[in-house]
């Protein structure tokens, strides 16, 4: 295999051989390939895309690169869901507890912050000692014990994808259905699924703002769970707003906390109840959506989606005493309300502004090496369509020094726009997809 051979195929708009792809990923995640040379394809292949066959071959040879969980033990359906990556978006950390608390296994292998999205994990480790560092011994030990295990990917679980992902997170080369594609499926596959739940965002702060783009990534996504026995149901979502408030690993967590206690913004558990009735129906626990969402609400009022949220952080080490006392996670030392400059209509709130703002703060990564200040981010009050008053809160900015709230001043007086009229915004869910095809969404 010469690697410049193969980026120049690929730059020139040929396809790469299944078994080349193999050989080169393989090669790649054995640091027989460096990341300069791997960068250089990715590129390419960012230009020129891939095909379905090497979309197919990328997934195997990522699958390959490591083990896999072994939970057919169980006697359980085992449901994940997984999102195409949104700002404010803290579903997961919701759906896992409040589905596993209903009878499902729910194997969640999430990633980290990916260009202007927040991460799953960054948001976990937010909690004071949560380790997400789980063997797959220790992962499927858990989940036999209560269900649910919300992990990482380890040197032994698709190795391959974990170093693409933060190259690709590196080198702006993420927005490719084929390679989302590929790299969520791995993961998901690895994690011995019997059916799995896709929340692909729609609208300005997706990474295909395009409709047709984000169901065509949800039919391939499909496509490849069909080819692995492994049913899935993608609902199209609105990220052309941040979704919920809070921004921000912290911040999100304490959201997340207050929804499993029965209050929350309305939008976030408009759609987390979307995705967890279909988990739920996927899973044979209920036979409706309508029943499915009886049931999770009765978790929820009933203390034991809580419950089985504490029972989680406390099996990865975590603080549990977040759950009744979140002014225990980590908090920024400045704190700043930010106000309207005149009465209007909120046109816009652009979540991509929004989401590098927060890794401005220091709560994302600029590079695969930084480290990530869960403390800091934004609070959000203002939607689009909302009326305002001159000097009315639009948004908390909670950052670590007064420099860092001028940049978050900045940030949001780009951010948030007021005028005389605002365009509605996207349906909260607007399109369900599956293997019998898409269907707007009721």
């Amino acid at each position: 295999m010469i690697v410049p051979r193969l980026i120049e195929r690929k730059r020139n708009g040929a396809q790469l051989e299944p078994e080349e792809i193999r050989e080169l990923v393989l090669a790649y995640a054995e640091d027989r390939v460096p990341d300069y040379q791997m960068a250089a394809l990715l590129m390419a292949i960012y230009f020129r895309g891939l095909d379905r066959g090497e979309m197919n071959a990328l997934m195997d040879a990522m699958l390959e690169s490591g083990k896999r969980l072994d939970l057919s033990r169980l006697p359980l359906a085992r449901i994940d869901k997984h999102s195409t990556g949104g700002v404010g978006d803290k579903t997961s950390l919701i759906l896992a507890p409040l589905i596993a608390s209903l009878g499902v296994a729910v194997p969640m292998m999430s990633g980290r912050g990916l260009g202007h999205t927040g991460g799953t994990l960054d948001k976990l480790e937010a909690i004071p000692g949560f380790t997400t560092a789980l063997s797959l011994a220790e992962a499927e030990k858990q989940i036999a014990r209560i269900g649910c295990a919300m992990l990482s990917q380890t040197d032994e679980i698709v190795p391959a994808d974990r170093k693409l992902y933060a190259l690709r997170d590196a080198t702006a080369t993420v927005e490719v259905i084929q390679l989302i594609a590929a790299s969520i499926m791995s993961k998901k596959i690895s994690e011995d699924l019997t059916g799995l739940v896709l929340d692909v965002k729609r609208g300005s702060g997706s990474f295909l703002p395009k409709l047709e783009d984000e169901v065509e990534l949800a039919k391939a996504m499909i496509d490849l769970g069909s080819a692995h026995g492994c049913p899935v149901v993608a609902l199209l979502t609105a990220m052309d707003r941040p979704l919920g408030h809070a921004c921000g690993n912290s911040l999100e967590v304490a959201e997340a906390i207050e929804v499993l206690k029965g209050s929350g913004p309305a939008d976030l558990i408009e759609v987390t109840m979307a995705l967890g009735a279909e988990m739920l129906v996927l899973g044979a626990v209920a036979a409706t959506l309508e029943g499915a969402r009886t049931l999770m609400l009765d978790a929820i009022n009933s203390g034991n989606a809580l419950l089985k949220f504490e029972e989680i952080i406390s099996a990865q080490g975590g603080d549990t005493g977040v759950l009744r006392d979140p002014t225990r996670l980590p908090y920024a030392p400045q704190k700043e309300d930010f106000v309207a400059k005149r009465e209007g209509i909120v046109k816009e709130v652009d979540p991509r502004e929004i989401g590098y703002g927060v890794i401005a703060l220091g709560g994302g990564r600029r590079n695969m090496e930084d480290e990530v200040d869960p403390s800091v981010g934004f609070v959000i009050a203002a939607k689009p369509g909302n009326h305002v008053a001159k000097g009315q809160s639009l948004a908390t900015i909670h950052a670590r020094s007064s420099d860092d709230l001028a940049v978050a001043r900045s940030v949001l007086e780009s951010a948030i726009v007021i005028g005389d009229a605002a365009e509605p915004p996207l349906p909260l869910v607007s399109h369900r997809v599956s293997a019998r095809g898409v269907e707007q969404f009721a």
